[in-house]
């Protein structure tokens, strides 16, 4: 009797233990799948970075994260739209660094390693900085073929959530991603002003900003949103013609600015080839090494005035 007992009690918790193993299996593929869909639900916003290949460094970028800097890095990769996270972005420049750093102290002398190392930073945002303009630029250029498709269909009768969601499929990268975003942050319950707002933040101009401008105001209290998309996009369209006619005509005075630091930095290998061991002892002095500082200081100041002098806001 007692092993009869003992059987079925054994016989019942295995049961029991399958029952709860199924249980269990169930949960945790029925969490996986919500897991996943949070998180293409998040990346699709832009909120966290997109899945589809292993993140290096993810403690460096969770420490960047919590800081300002990392944040403000964080909105700034987001602008340039590449697959990159802060911890990565940051670890690629320290490594740039420390190359030109040694690149600079046995190829030139052990003084230009550090203003080699600080020329890598200022090159790694300089960068970001280029990556950003060129995507700001494409962008601004979709914006007529924007304002023309939320004309016709808002003039078809559709919501404007619905004109931005149909907007996103239909217009290419970047134009398209951004949009997509926004229509995922709308389908989450954010407001038309915040979405708006933050796209304005993200790829700053004043065609944007117009845009964004009327929307918000249509959104808020009706109004003729056709016959404003329309003269918006004509407007669009010459200031597109406009901004292509200046940056064709001041394309030569950008390329100055980047040759003059470069002929300057190719004039020190050259006069280290010439006679070898030059610049070591040019910067062997404090005198040598405060000519350098200068030199180097004056071609800074030289690219970003003949930056500033060649930027014409249109």
């Amino acid at each position: 009797m007692e092993l009869h007992d003992l059987t079925t009690l054994t016989t019942g918790i295995a049961l029991l233990t399958c029952v709860l193993a199924v249980v269990g299996v169930h949960s945790y593929a029925s969490g996986r799948a919500q897991r996943q869909a949070l998180v293409a639900r998040l990346s699709a916003t832009g909120q966290i970075p997109v899945a589809g290949r292993r993140r290096h460094f993810p403690t460096l970028d969770r420490r960047l994260r919590r800081t300002g800097f990392g944040r403000k890095l964080e909105l700034r990769l987001l602008a340039t739209g590449l697959d990159i996270t802060p911890g990565e972005f940051v670890a690629a420049m320290l490594a740039g660094v420390a190359g030109l750093w040694l690149i600079g102290q046995s190829t030139l002398a052990p003084f230009f390693g550090p203003i080699a190392g600080l020329l890598g930073i200022g090159a790694a945002w300089q960068f970001l900085n280029w990556q950003r303009q060129k995507r700001i630029e494409k962008f601004i250029n979709q914006l007529p073929e924007l304002a023309r498709i939320l004309a016709n269909a808002t003039q078809a009768g559709l919501a404007l959530r619905t004109a931005i969601g149909m907007a996103a499929e239909e217009l290419e990268a970047p134009a398209g991603e951004e949009l997509a975003k926004v229509a995922n942050q709308l389908a989450m319950g954010a407001s038309m002003d915040d979405t708006l707002g933050e796209l304005a933040d993200r790829l700053p101009s004043r065609e944007l900003v117009v845009l964004v401008t009327t929307l918000v105001l249509s959104s808020r209290a009706g109004g003729q949103v056709v016959s404003a998309l329309r003269n918006l996009t004509e407007t669009l369209e010459e200031r597109k013609e406009t901004r292509r006619e200046v940056r064709t005509q001041l394309s030569q005075v950008s390329m100055t600015s980047y040759a003059v630091p470069v002929l300057g930095v190719g004039s020190l290998f050259l006069m280290n080839g010439v006679k070898d061991g030059a610049l070591e002892r040019m910067t062997g002095s404090p005198a040598g090494q405060a000519a350098v500082i200068i030199a180097f200081g004056l071609y800074a100041v030289g690219f970003v005035l003949i930056r500033r002098l060649s930027r014409i806001d249109v």
